[in-house]
């Protein structure tokens, strides 16, 4: 499924859509790997998209944030507008967020497809690591007012090794980790249907 085929937003009971953005560019990474086993692990009602256009987006320049928009920034947009919630999963890159994932972010707060959005994470690192990326992922959400949903951030470290030929995490003690921090998020967007 592209971005743009996203389900729509869950209102009065409609379908509850996961929208993951995965950090990395680099093939066959552990933030792509949890994010596809997070998407194999949604409920059998909620509909997963893995957003696979970070490379495509043009560098953030403010004096082109307005229409016509570049065609690959609107469609991350309306993925985002149109998500139910948001799952992140993104590597530290020399102390922090990767460029190419804080520029991909930059172009989110225009559209204030975030603000409220029920958002959670899910850190790979090793025990301990990346701390001061997450630290400057909670920064820009917070700045983008996103709903940061705390049972849906967690620390779950992935070796490679777990991850097999498939490109998901085999290991089931983490799969079922992640599947509590999708249930968690699922959850938030759900509640917000009835909000």
């Amino acid at each position: 499924m592209t971005p743009g085929d996203a389900a729509a937003p869950a209102r009065d009971g409609a379908a509850i859509s996961l929208l993951l953005l995965c950090g990395s560019l680099r093939a066959g990474s552990v933030n792509a790997a949890v994010l596809a086993t997070a998407a194999q692990l949604a409920p059998s009602d909620v509909t997963a998209t893995v957003y696979a256009g970070t490379g495509d987006l043009p560098h953030f320049n403010p004096d082109d944030d307005r229409e016509p928009l570049a065609s690959s920034v609107a469609q991350l947009r309306m993925a985002v507008e149109e998500a139910s919630a948001v799952l992140i999963s993104t590597p530290e890159y020399a102390g922090s967020l990767p460029g190419s994932f804080k520029n991909l972010l930059d172009w989110t707060i225009g559209g204030s497809g975030l603000y409220l959005k029920p958002t959670g994470w899910i850190n790979p690192s090793s025990v301990g690591g990346a701390r001061d990326t997450y630290h400057a992922l909670r920064l820009v959400l917070d700045k983008a007012g996103a709903s940061v949903v705390e049972a849906a951030t967690a620390d779950i470290p992935v070796a490679r090794d777990r991850i097999g030929s498939d490109g998901m995490v085999g290991d089931e003690a983490i799969r079922e980790r992640i599947a509590t921090v999708v249930a968690a998020l699922v959850a938030a967007a759900r509640s917000g249907q009835s909000a």
